[in-house]
């Protein structure tokens, strides 16, 4: 008869390798643009940063307040954000309003000309060379949008780039609904 302890010596790696599967299963079959984030229905981080164009002039979280809009995180070292910007200057031409948060670029001259070059979907630009704001955010990388209510709160983030599957998805949706409670 065997010992316990030896059984469970030969049944240790076969236990290993079922919760190494499981581990591996479930991330192949997760969707990469749906991050949970723990600041969901809950107000902006505070921060105070400078504007991308005028570096006197300095915002704080109270710029995303008043009114539903997006808040976009977009660099121009990031492939994503240079394809999905045309959309997102769509976006703004039909009326949605539209903040920057300029992410880890070295060079405000560089983020200025790339906006001169593409259009300015935004009403206004935030400059995060060192990407603090973004981390309060929680923000893994550009780009990354989050929707933010009247009131100043997040309400979705969605992670990747917006184009029209995503606006016409879940984004559009949700925009569209905190808009018309802003209606009423």
């Amino acid at each position: 008869m065997t010992k316990p302890w030896r059984l469970a010596i030969l049944l240790l790696p076969l236990l290993a390798f079922i919760v190494l599967v499981g581990f591996l299963l479930r991330g192949l079959f997760s969707d990469p643009t749906e991050l949970s984030s723990a600041l969901v229905g809950k107000p902006v981080p505070q921060f105070s940063v400078p504007d991308l164009y005028d570096p006197e002039q300095r915002y704080t979280q109270q710029v995303l307040s008043g009114k539903p809009m997006l808040l976009n995180v977009w660099a121009t070292w990031c492939p994503t954000c240079r394809a999905e910007h045309a959309y997102l200057n769509q976006l703004a031409a039909d009326g949605v309003p539209i903040v920057g948060l300029n992410y880890k670029d070295d060079s405000r001259e560089k983020a200025v000309r790339w906006l001169n070059t593409l259009g300015d979907p935004y009403q206004l630009n935030l400059f995060d060379a060192k990407g603090t704001v973004a981390l309060e955010f929680g923000v893994y990388g550009a780009p990354e949008t989050f929707l933010i209510d009247a009131q100043g709160r997040i309400r979705y983030r969605h992670v990747g780039d917006v184009n029209e599957r995503v606006w016409q998805g879940e984004l559009g949706q949700r925009y569209r609904a905190l808009a018309a409670e802003g209606e009423n």
